[in-house]
């Protein structure tokens, strides 16, 4: 039995404007409109054998990791698990988490493949052999670890120094932190130095035991949060929520420093699968093809004397004029311009923007729900216009709000209202009130989107002067 597991807990710093808090890295679209976290649950369901792809996530990415999950139209052969972080304390205790689920569930021979949600990997195939080796490891009781076969001389990931043949891989003698350049490229030309990928196989009681032996202050923890876990299960997603208190006195300590640099089990399986872990803009654009001058584009673009740069946009029309080795990242609500050089830095941008409490750390205008999205279309004082999305058969909760007042127009679909005490029903080209201080909700009864424009008018306009009565996603206190 191979349960993959999916770690998706990156921030992706250094990928503002497009990723931020409200929705980060794993959820970004690629090129081909298919977000990294989608690409991870198809590329782990076509190895995976036992059913159940586990995903272990922040509970605020809970529904947009349960919606990309059903995109990938997996829920009829794979049971999406979700072990759900109140914070994020690093990859050892989230690892050790899914180790003891798998361990519980399905016995301490299972094996469980750790995958990241935030990188790509474009050889599939090379992939699929390589996990079939790690796999033959792992029944051996190795923690088996994959070493990316480097191209560059890259000084932003940790190396691994791989030992003598065993198996369909080889022992490790070392792992090595980010180096020097120097030392880069004298790795580069060493075939015993390979990138650490943070990818891992093993047993689940193998990893526990090895948990335990070196880093057992972390599986004590661990213990003590599963024991109070509680689990919640449809037909298609079981949930498991962390309690906040036992899982903040969790050490917060990678995968690596905990069990894997200190264990003697460890093994790496070599591999040149067009691996990325996709940290910068740079990465992005390197994805993309380039023109004549070496200039790369996703939306509309015109290029006019440039050369070697790239250029983002989602909404609108993009000019360059006389501009070398410049990445420039066009959003509804920000603008990033930045040489192609100084990538990695984007992330003191963000580091700015937490200091100030900027609203454009968090969230971009258009807002992902469980029932659907929002996006800001204006505001100003006393108002803000909003475009809401409704999925079918959602709802919104059944709330009220102090400070505001609300009018609904549709703009397609049916719309089925409670105000007050009444219920209606509002169709496409009409509308309603909803004054403030009045229990309300929204519903989509209907099978194709519902969409509406909502003017809300009032001295306090902020999302949290929400009062919750009833809520089908569990917000309600």
């Amino acid at each position: 039995m191979l349960i993959p597991v999916i770690l998706s807990g990156g921030a992706g710093t250094r990928l503002w404007p497009v990723s931020r808090e409200g929705r980060p890295k794993p959820f970004m679209k690629l090129a081909d409109g298919e977000s990294l976290l989608l690409k991870t649950y198809l590329r782990a369901a076509h190895v995976g054998y036992g059913g159940e792809l586990v995903t272990v996530t922040n509970r605020d990415y809970f529904f947009m990791s349960r919606d990309e999950l059903a995109r990938a139209r997996l829920c009829d052969g794979h049971q999406g698990v979700f072990l759900l972080e109140p914070v994020g304390r690093n990859t050892a205790p989230a690892v050790a988490m899914a180790a003891l689920y798998v361990a519980n569930k399905h016995g301490r021979d299972a094996k469980l493949l750790v995958l990241a949600a935030d990188h790509l990997i474009k050889n599939e195939q090379s992939f699929d052999k390589a996990v079939t080796d790690a796999v033959g490891l792992a029944a051996q009781d190795y923690l088996v670890t994959f070493g990316v076969v480097p191209d560059s001389p890259e000084t932003g990931f940790g190396y691994i120094e791989a030992g003598q043949a065993i198996g369909g891989g080889r022992a490790v003698k070392g792992f090595v932190e980010k180096p020097s350049e120097d030392k880069a490229r004298e790795y580069l030309l060493d075939d015993d130095f390979l990138w650490n990928s943070g990818m891992f196989c093993f047993k689940a009681g193998v990893f526990l035991d090895e948990l335990s032996a070196h880093a057992p202050e972390v599986l004590k923890a661990c213990e003590a949060c599963w024991s109070e876990m509680r689990e919640k299960s449809s037909l298609t997603d079981t949930m498991f929520e962390m309690p906040a208190e036992t899982f903040n006195a969790v050490p917060d300590i990678s995968v690596d420093y905990a069990v894997m640099e200190r264990s003697a089990r460890v093994a790496v399986v070599p591999v040149d699968i067009g691996w990325s872990d996709i940290g910068s803009w740079s990465a992005i654009r390197d994805m993309a093809e380039p023109d004549d001058e070496n200039n790369r584009a996703i939306g509309e673009v015109i290029f006019v004397d440039s050369i070697n740069s790239y250029v983002q946009s989602e909404d609108r029309l993009v000019a360059a004029v006389g501009i070398d080795n410049l990445l420039i990242i066009d959003t509804s609500d920000a603008l990033l311009v930045a040489n192609a050089d100084r990538a990695q830095d984007v992330k003191q941008v963000v580091a700015r923007l937490k200091a100030q409490n900027h609203g454009a750390l968090k969230l971009h205008p258009t807002v992902t729900r469980p029932w659907g999205t929002y996006t800001v279309l204006e505001e100003g004082q006393r108002f803000k216009i909003k475009r809401i999305e409704v999925k079918p058969g959602a709802s919104l909760s059944l709330q009220m709000h102090h400070h505001r007042s609300e009018h609904w127009i549709v703009v397609s679909g049916m719309a089925k209202v409670i105000n007050g005490n009444q219920e209606i029903f509002v169709a496409t080209n009409e509308s309603t009130y909803i004054p403030a201080g009045h229990k309300h909700r929204l519903e989509n009864p209907g099978i194709m989107d519902l969409v509406m424009i909502e003017v809300q008018i009032g001295e306090y306009l902020g999302e949290d002067d929400i009062v919750r009565f009833l809520d089908i996603y569990g917000r309600c206190q």
